[in-house]
């Protein structure tokens, strides 16, 4: 078994690596494999698929519930703010810099270190699967969606997000829908037809003040927005379709599902889902691994960003070193402590459970 020092002194090496390496959304290959080459350098066997690769403990016993460590090795594009390469691992002031570096490098590699502390335990209680995934930043179907069924039996999920190293318990999902108010074409100066703005305003005015009966303990009431409105073409046609989109978060309180259809049942506009794939999460506050985080001190909240938890059948809690405030931000960095403190606390939580 390594020290925390040497896994953490390796951790924050890998991450210096893979910051050097572009690996946007669906352009992983070479951070993919710069992890293979330190999996291989660990001795520890791994597969892919893709450009995601996971691996199982040594001791792994299918008799086993399985944890899965997953956190992801896309990054998003530099922003036109940044004042540094964002391609260049560079550390000031206990800073680490470098695009992937807090979103979500630190995690990645501080959930590696925690595996690699347990992987050749004997008689641990659960199972560890560790997975570093592809696509994430765009919710990409060749991500972690596209490797759950080779991974086997999942009993719960850390899901390695900036999150101060808090508990996130609870996680907003995402549905955005396509609505359209139809009415019929006529003269504007006499009148004519069935102007469809007018029916899209009633609908509007409903997301606007309906509100769901059941509410979230984590997040109360779900979150409807119209973001996007279309409708005629020339000052004297009344028009005969206005269209117009809703962003909604979705609360643990209801399926996305459940959420459309009582959208369509309460608005004249046809309203369609461009996807239900990403789905509002949580775990009980009851659940061994949430109380072992808050025997260790740790607080509990729910998310409103939206991450891989959205695509797994599962529980899964959101936890892990850097502040989501500094995701997808110029000049985005981690501070190395925070790299130690969360593997450090990794460790822990899980120790808590494992032995």
């Amino acid at each position: 078994m390594q020290s925390i020092q040497n896994l953490t002194d390796e951790s924050i090496s890998l991450l210096k690596s893979l910051i050097c390496i572009p690996s946007f959304s669906k352009e992983e290959d070479k951070t993919a494999l710069e992890i293979i080459r330190f999996l291989n350098s660990t001795e520890i066997s791994y597969q892919r698929k893709g450009n995601n690769i996971w691996c199982h403990n040594k001791f792994f016993d299918p008799d086993k519930p399985t944890i899965l460590l997953n956190s992801h090795h896309d990054t998003v594009k530099p922003n036109s703010g940044y004042t540094r390469d964002p391609f260049l691992s560079t550390t000031e002031e206990n800073k680490l810099y470098g695009l992937g570096s807090n979103d979500a490098g630190g995690s990645l590699v501080s959930l590696l270190a925690a595996f690699r502390y347990f992987n050749d335990q004997k008689d641990l209680k659960y199972n560890l699967c560790y997975a570093a995934t592809a696509e994430e930043e765009i919710s990409g179907r060749n991500g972690i969606e596209s490797i759950l069924d080779d991974l086997g039996d999942l009993d719960f999920a850390i899901v390695g997000e900036p999150t101060l190293m808090q508990l996130a318990i609870a996680e907003r999902g995402l549905m955005v829908i396509d609505c359209e108010a139809t009415g019929k074409a006529g003269h504007a100066a006499r009148n004519e037809g069935e102007n469809a703005i007018y029916k899209a305003i009633e609908d509007i005015n409903w997301f606007r003040t309906f509100r769901f009966p059941k509410e979230s303990t984590v997040f109360g009431p779900i979150s409807m927005n119209v973001t996007v409105i279309e409708a005629g073409s020339q000052h004297n046609v009344v028009p005969a379709s206005c269209k117009f989109t809703v962003d909604i978060r979705v609360t643990d309180a209801y399926s996305n599902e459940e959420v459309l259809a009582i959208i369509q049942q309460h608005i004249d506009s046809q309203a369609v889902a461009r996807s239900t794939r990403l789905k509002p999460s949580s775990i009980p506050l009851s659940h061994p691994i949430v109380q072992a985080g808050l025997a260790l001190g740790h607080e509990t909240y729910g998310s409103p960003t939206t991450s891989d938890q959205a695509l797994l059948n599962i529980p899964s809690l959101k936890l892990g070193p850097g502040d989501s405030a500094r995701s997808h931000m110029a000049d985005e960095y981690i501070y190395i402590h925070e790299i130690e403190e969360g593997i450090k606390f990794y460790i822990q939580i899980l120790n808590s459970i494992l032995l």
